[in-house]
């Protein structure tokens, strides 16, 4: 576990890929119960730590996890995401797309706005995307900006403007472009380590508390390609 950042009310904590941020019928050890135990020894605290978890990141996905240290800052960042004013930026090394890096009056697109309609399936644990509404089905936004390409695979920057089960995921797969290792949504291999090549790159509020602007950004995995795509990229 590495800590990233760390006060009073606050810790936030790197994710690793394969590790749940909160406890699950698998019965594996929780992110959550690991930070607590770093906290009860770093500040000898006798008794239950308090740690109240604000939101999750999916098992094989990577990067920045925020935790409350206190009920106050707790209720104020639950309020906090609830309205939107928890900025998250995440990295996705995609599968190249034709249909996404089509030269466009001579110059490839960069970017743009998705929007669709997903659907969940509880069973599976897997979310479906359609161009239109269909029965109980939410609408999905997010933008994406390409800020690195190779020959196979390409470095793709998300911010998520809704909040749906799996959307980062679901999303990009319907436009052609399945993140790397995420055979749930259409890659082609897995990854060797069990993950997929999404990352919780960067994340942006005001303190709940001491209304201090909080920005924070996560390393990069070990992976060469990450490092060899943040290398053509401007945002490194």
């Amino acid at each position: 576990m590495q800590v990233v950042y760390e006060d009073n009310h606050i810790i936030i904590v790197n994710k690793e890929s394969g590790e749940i941020v909160q406890g699950d019928k698998t019965g594996d050890t929780p992110l959550s119960d690991i930070v607590k135990q770093y906290l009860k020894e770093k500040y000898q605290k006798p008794g239950e730590v308090f740690l109240g978890v604000v939101h999750r990141l999916d098992r094989p996905v990577s990067g920045l996890v925020i935790f409350a240290r206190t009920s106050k800052a707790l209720t104020r960042l639950n309020k906090m995401f609830a309205e939107g004013e928890v900025h998250k930026t995440y990295w996705a090394i995609v599968s190249c797309s034709p249909k996404l890096f089509a030269e466009q009056s001579g110059r490839a697109e960069r970017g743009g706005l998705v929007t669709h309609w997903l659907t969940r399936n509880e069973q599976q644990n897997k979310s479906y995307a359609y161009d239109h509404e269909v029965p109980h089905s939410k609408k999905a936004m997010l933008h994406y900006e390409v800020i690195g390409r190779g020959e196979r695979y390409a470095l793709l920057e998300v911010r998520l403007l809704t909040g749906r089960h799996h959307q980062i995921r679901c999303q990009l797969s319907a436009i052609g472009c399945p993140i790397k290792g995420d055979l749930k949504y259409g890659a082609k291999r897995s990854n060797p380590d069990g993950s997929i090549s999404l990352l919780s790159r960067h994340v942006e509020f005001v303190h709940p508390v001491s209304k201090e602007p909080i920005c924070v950004e996560a390393p990069l995995p070990h992976d060469p390609l990450w490092q060899t795509l943040s290398s053509l990229s401007n945002k490194d």
